[in-house]
């Protein structure tokens, strides 16, 4: 069987650039790791067609000598000569290897095997973890915005060993099992496997006489207060994050982030649609009518005149521009829209009553919308009729 063009394997084009190669072969080598695709038994040698066709074209010369001979470029034949010499790359050979090993390096970066280490294998403390916190906010503190205090359970550096987890501020040894790396190796087969060092917890460091206050952990539980500025225009789904204010991390570890995730509390008057607001103003029927003003609340705690139109029905929607929410990001804000609820009158008098039929006896006219409605009544009628 013929051999995939290596280009194609990893699914860019000849003119890709190293950057566009390298997360290509990041998402492949992701997508058809064994170790994510036990079920499928040809996920292996697509594996190692990737990290082949990775290890050619990573390396400036091997790509140029690629692109020039193709894949007689790396088989030891006249095409290795006249590029790299007999022998200077076999595809599955000693550099396979090392194309592997970026499998671990470039998918699973700090943390091989749930180990963390730093560039190189050295071992380095744990970051903390990210804490969520839900805050919700009032539609008035969401125009304004407001300063907020929070209380967040959390994990703090230890005080009495200052972070490092040993007491009277003894030094971590090397864990014996690991040497400090970490992480321990196993054979499986083709696969070369690292583990997390079941001795040290993937820290790479023991020690003999942990702090009393923490265990060793280097941190401990407490309740920190807060205050988080919040920025006017937020809404619910906003997500505000407080670099280092997370999870102290373990043995001195630099902490993790705390993110806040925003909730506004639905209004008694408005109703919120992203930066414009919507309120359902009643009206009586006369002022509709007759046309008049009425006065309206805005957000900000003030109040507008609205002029309504004779003749108004309900639903009808009129705009205040700039009255509603102010744009999270960007100047200016949104717009608040009065809907018009026109209100029928209830506990009438005797001589209300009178009134209004009197009233219906004289306007048969002066109804559109109904008589419009009873002459397509009419009209369904007769066509059924017929």
């Amino acid at each position: 069987m013929a051999k995939r063009d290596f280009y194609d394997v990893l699914g860019v084009s000849r003119g890709a650039s190293e950057a566009e190669i390298k997360k290509a072969y990041r998402t492949k080598a992701k997508e058809l790791h064994p170790d994510r695709n036990a079920d499928k038994p040809e996920a292996e040698s697509q594996f190692k067609e990737v990290n082949e066709a990775y290890d050619a074209l990573k390396d400036p010369s091997k790509k140029a000598a690629y692109d020039r001979y193709g894949h007689a470029a790396f088989e030891g034949g006249n095409g290795a000569s006249a590029g790299h010499g007999r022998g200077g790359f076999h595809p599955g050979g000693g550099d396979f290897a090392s194309a592997f090993s970026d499998v671990f390096d470039d998918l699973f970066g700090d943390f091989v095997g749930g180990g963390p280490r730093g560039r190189g294998g050295q071992p380095r403390a744990a970051r903390g973890s990210d804490l969520r916190y839900n805050l919700r906010v009032t539609l008035e503190d969401a125009y304004a915005g407001v300063q907020k205090s929070i209380n967040v359970p959390t994990s703090v550096r230890c005080g009495t060993c200052e972070g490092s987890g040993a007491e009277g501020g003894a030094v971590p040894e090397a864990c014996p099992t690991c040497s400090g790396m970490g992480k321990v190796r196993a054979q499986q087969g083709f696969f070369t496997v690292e583990r997390t060092c079941p001795t040290c917890g993937g820290i790479g460091q023991i020690i003999k006489n942990p702090c009393k206050s923490c265990g060793g952990a280097g941190r401990v539980e407490k309740e920190r207060a807060l205050s988080v500025n919040i920025p006017a225009g937020v809404e619910t789904g906003t997500r505000i994050r407080l670099a280092g204010e997370g999870e102290a991390g373990l043995r001195g570890g630099p902490a993790g982030d705390l993110y806040i995730f925003i909730e506004v509390a639905e209004h008694t008057l408005f109703e919120r649609d992203g930066e414009n607001l919507f309120c359902r103003v009643p009206v009586s029927l006369t002022a509709a009518a007759l046309g008049g003003d009425i006065e309206v609340p805005t957000i900000d705690g003030g109040r507008s005149r609205v002029k309504v139109p004779a003749g108004s029905q309900s639903g009808r929607q009129m705009r205040l521009r700039g009255k509603g929410m102010p744009r999270l990001r960007g100047g200016g804000s949104g717009d608040m829209f009065i809907e018009m609820a026109v209100e029928t009158p209830v506990n009438l008098t005797s001589k209300q009553k009178d009134l209004l039929r009197e009233f219906e006896r004289l306007s048969e006219d002066n109804n559109p919308h109904g008589s419009s409605f009873f002459d397509s009544v009419k009209s369904f009628w007769d066509g059924m009729k017929g």
